[in-house]
């Protein structure tokens, strides 16, 4: 950042100079200045994108009071049922969750928000557009996903992808788990995690082949999915 905005100040203070030497008019002195503001606003990130659709599902064993925490490195824009410090509900073996400060039900915790993470695209998926049920299936499916879960992310992400040429698709790591950590107690036992960063493509682009790993659900299983599209 220090050096993007080094680099531009020498580079006007230079065409100022050229400009009080006659070597330049006002006219290209001004489209110079704007030509680096903006490319310096478009290095600053103004407009961060927005993980969309996290969802929460908790499956113990037996009936169990859980404290859930979704530690951001951001900021939350959306939170149902309301966060406050964090969740406090009694979850079923079927998922189904009691909030302990009202009678309502529910069947995961949604979050919402800007998390300041930098999505890794050396390795994914180019999909065409009218593959991209097919590859949500099969993708997800290796991933850990079971039915419910599997039909809700692609009920949500698939009108926004199908109508797409291409669709550049990557699920992310520890680039994103780091910067939203859950803190849950009692601890699971198994934690699948899928966030999927996608851009959508006018052609097909070559890239590298991401290695999905499979995960068995054993014990107190915790399941999170989201996704963040990028122009």
């Amino acid at each position: 950042f220090h050096f993007i905005f080094y680099s531009l100040k020498v580079e006007f203070n230079f065409s100022l100079e050229r400009c009080k030497q006659g070597e330049m008019n006002m006219n290209k002195l001004i489209k110079a200045f704007l030509t680096c503001t903006i490319i310096f606003l478009a290095g600053c990130n103004l407009f961060p994108e927005k993980s969309k659709k996290p969802v929460i599902y908790l499956y113990p064993e037996n009936t169990t009071e859980v404290d859930v925490k979704v530690n951001l490195d951001g900021k939350f824009t959306t939170t149902y049922p309301k966060y406050n410090d964090g969740w406090n509900v009694v979850a079923e073996p079927d998922g189904t969750l009691h909030v302990l400060d009202h009678k309502n039900l529910y069947y995961c915790l949604f979050w919402e928000g800007v998390v300041n993470y930098t999505p890794d695209f050396s390795t994914g998926f180019v999909v065409e557009g009218a593959k991209t049920e097919a590859f949500l299936e099969e993708a997800l499916t290796k991933l850990g996903l079971n039915d419910r879960e599997r039909n809700e992310f692609i009920i949500y992400w698939l009108p926004y992808m199908q109508g797409n040429a291409y669709n550049l698709i990557s699920f992310q790591n520890e680039n994103y788990t780091d910067h939203a950590e859950l803190d849950i107690s009692p601890k699971p036992d198994t934690v699948i995690r899928v966030m999927m960063a996608w851009k959508p493509l006018q052609e097909s682009i070559m890239i590298q082949p991401q290695k999905l790993d499979s995960v068995e659900r054993k014990g107190f299983t915790v399941v999170e999915w989201g996704g963040t599209e990028y122009k």
